[in-house]
């Protein structure tokens, strides 16, 4: 459960580039293949759009994801998810699939339940974390094979190229991943800079 005056406000980011533009939630549902209702809930904070649909969102608002997340109102967030509660309200969310934070924030967690095929090869901005909660996974980056079973880890750092599979049917798998939105490199190497500036003691 949260706060709502705590969550990152990326509706009224969308709902203010849409105004600023003259748009109408009809033309930007036309342009984005998304619903009239599901932006209305978005701009007022009554659905949280994945990564994805953010994306169809922006493009519809002549901008980017990145450029509405920086523009949305940020703030402290406390937030809990309930065993078996799908914080995402996404009509094109994926079955299998549970968001575990609830709307954009700087961390991604996802729940892979089932045997999953991605059948294609990704490539992420930022690092990410796979552990495996039960069953097993087989995972290929950058040209070698790993496989997982219960209770494994495999850290990946941004920019590997890699593609995963669940072999069987009980796995569950946990993804937790910086959000491509944040620029992970940038920060490290400012903090290693300062780090760096400072005098010695």
């Amino acid at each position: 459960m949260t706060d709502q005056k705590d969550v990152l406000r990326v509706g009224a980011a969308v709902r203010r580039r849409r105004r600023g533009l003259g748009l109408t939630l009809t033309t930007v549902a036309a342009r984005s293949g998304l619903s009239v209702p599901f932006l209305s809930q978005i701009e007022n904070e009554r659905a949280r759009p994945s990564t994805r649909s953010l994306q169809r969102v922006a493009e519809a608002l002549e901008t980017t994801a990145v450029r509405l997340l920086s523009a949305a109102d940020a703030a402290r967030v406390v937030d809990l998810v309930q065993a078996g509660e799908d914080p995402d309200t996404d009509p094109e969310a994926v079955a299998g699939v549970r968001s575990l934070v609830r709307g954009q924030h700087q961390m991604q967690a996802l729940e892979f339940t089932g045997e999953h095929d991605a059948g294609r090869e990704f490539l992420h901005r930022n690092d990410e974390l796979m552990y495996v909660v039960d069953g097993a996974a087989e995972v290929e980056a950058e040209g070698r094979v790993y496989l997982l079973g219960r209770g494994d880890t495999l850290y990946l750092s941004g920019g590997v190229r890699h593609r995963w599979r669940a072999t069987l049917a009980s796995t569950r798998i946990l993804l937790v991943a910086v959000a491509d939105h944040i620029d992970a490199t940038a920060s490290a190497t400012t903090a290693r800079q300062s780090s760096d500036d400072a005098p010695c003691r």
